[in-house]
């Protein structure tokens, strides 16, 4: 299902920059993943969705730390990030809905940018497309913890 199936040429609000900085206290980040994927494509959409957030949203990854005998280490997510598998429908009415709420912030990956080898490959193929034609591949969700689980609770991990 593309996003034009969902919302019949309905625009989507550009939630990705929202939240610029998270606080593990009341905020809990997710990543929804379409549970048809292949373990592959599955797990690389997750991982650059993990990149992507932990790029915008400052406060979702601690610092680099040291072991005891000085091997450092990189920054680790401050909080759990659980990853759930939803259908393709599923994944694009969360993303339309957590794009539609102000305190949610919402980090869209498609099949597209899974098809492209290159960024400038990927840059090209998306300023040709319509964002409502692009199938998704995962989700990351950012937004208080209330309202996530509310949005994501009855999603199983993925496995």
């Amino acid at each position: 299902m593309t996003l034009r199936n969902a919302v019949q040429g309905m625009s989507v609000p550009d939630a990705a920059m929202r939240r610029t900085v998270f606080d593990a206290a009341t905020d809990k980040s997710v990543v929804l993943v379409d549970a048809a994927l292949p373990i592959g494509l599955a797990s690389n959409a997750v991982s650059v969705v993990g990149v992507s957030m932990g790029c915008e949203v400052r406060g979702l990854v601690g610092p680099a730390l040291s072991s005891r005998d000085g091997h450092r280490y990189p920054g680790v997510v401050l909080a759990p990030l659980p990853i759930l598998a939803a259908s393709q429908a599923e994944l694009v009415s969360r993303y339309l809905w957590a794009a539609d709420h102000r305190e949610m912030t919402v980090f869209p990956f498609s099949s597209l940018a899974q098809s492209c080898r290159t960024y400038l490959e990927y840059e090209q193929a998306l300023a040709a497309a319509d964002s409502a034609d692009i199938p998704l591949s995962a989700v990351g969700i950012i937004g208080p913890k209330k309202s996530v689980n509310k949005m994501v609770g009855s999603f199983p991990l993925l496995r």
